[in-house]
């Protein structure tokens, strides 16, 4: 086993300040997070294992007379913490030096509502009034968490500096540490007469009236920022945003697609065999449908312009209107003698039904082309 003297570079007769000083210069040098020599681990271990034995008087005294140390009594990690070894770097504890105490004015939290509107809301924008549920400024204390006529006093615990240190022996020596101050949770001051309507908060739960403007164009899960709407901070700290999420009500007879709008129109057989001009009531007034001559089932007409507004540029989306062209039901004789007398005119009397595939392929369509079909 070496010499513990010898392994600290210092003389048996040398002081405790002195063996504690060789020590940390060794520390430095040696410890395994700031050099790369493999051999520096042991080196650090054996550092170490003479430190612990000379900075005892009882242990060095024991050493002095002969006793010595079993190696691998004391090393790296017995009794070594990192207060120890933050101690041996910079000659303080690692949580040695304040941050100074918190600040009681805390920024308010964001909030979120959800807003329901209407299709023609959504299409062309709209101004609505609402009530939120929210914190807001008390209104005794005006955010100063204190009674009228008090203020905040500096902690006689910290002194106002808001944390506590305590002094810690160890390996190295003494460690100064740093905790927040359990009297005033950190802040550095106390309330001597907190405010009652807010509970020394400096805000409260209220509901209060806001105006929002919804802009065109928007649909279901659209979320409108409204900044520093939210919710108004401890001590009267400025206020979070306000996110307001549109829901957009089913409508009687359009479907929104995007920023299209579609509808299905019932067209009597004769106005889609003839041809005719419907009316129809879209968000914008009467439009007419025009419906050619020989229209069928399922046959779309497009409005153009008459859909949503376009939410982040000019423009509005189409309104497509569907066809379903209604056959008449419960005829009288004169009706069903003329549609018989149609029938007779276009050879319908008897119709034979035509089967057309529900898929061809391309090879079959080559074929009836080459084969004349």
């Amino acid at each position: 086993m070496s010499d513990y003297y010898d392994v600290l570079g210092v003389s048996r007769d040398a002081s405790a300040e002195d063996i504690k000083r060789a020590y940390r210069k060794l520390a430095r040098k040696l410890h395994p997070d700031v050099t790369d020599d493999p051999e520096a681990g042991d080196r650090f271990k054996e550092v170490s294992q003479a430190y612990e034995t000379l900075s005892n008087p009882d242990k060095r005294a024991l050493y002095d007379r002969g006793g010595g140390q079993q190696p691998g009594a004391a090393g790296f990690g017995a009794g070594f913490g990192f207060s120890d070894i933050m101690d041996a770097f910079f000659g303080q504890g690692a949580g040695a030096g304040g941050r100074g105490p918190a600040s009681r004015t805390q920024r308010g939290q964001d909030a979120l509502i959800r807003v329901d509107v209407d299709l023609a809301e959504a299409a062309f924008g709209a101004e609505r009034s609402i009530q939120v549920d929210t914190a807001v400024l008390c209104p005794t204390c005006k955010g100063t968490c204190c009674q009228p006529g008090t203020s905040p006093q500096t902690c006689d615990i910290c002194h106002g500096q808001g944390q506590v240190q305590r002094v810690v022996r160890s390996l190295l020596g003494q460690v100064m540490t740093t905790a927040p101050c359990p009297t005033c949770h950190g802040f550095g001051t106390v309330l001597p007469s907190p405010c009652q309507e807010c509970s020394g908060e400096g805000r409260v739960r209220a509901r209060r009236p806001l105006t929002i403007r919804i802009p065109a164009g928007v649909d279901t899960g659209t979320r409108i920022q409204l900044a520093a709407q939210g919710e108004v901070g401890t001590a009267g700290g400025p206020p979070g945003d306000l996110y307001v999420e549109v829901h957009e009500r089913p409508h009687p007879v359009f479907t929104r697609s995007g920023d299209d709008l579609h509808c299905t129109l019932e067209v009597p057989m004769t106005a889609a065999a003839l041809g005719a001009s419907i009316p129809l009531e879209t968000l914008d007034g009467t439009e007419a449908v025009e419906v050619r001559p020989g229209a069928q089932p399922g046959e779309q007409v497009t409005l153009r312009a008459r859909g949503v507004e376009h939410l982040r540029s000019t423009g509005r989306g189409d309104l497509v209107v569907t066809l379903e062209v209604r056959t008449p039901r419960d005829l009288d004789d004169e009706q069903e003698s003329l549609l018989r007398r149609l029938a007779e005119l276009r050879g319908e009397v008897r119709p034979a039904g035509t089967l057309q595939p529900a898929h061809q392929g391309v090879f079959s369509k080559l074929r009836d082309r080459f084969s004349g079909r």
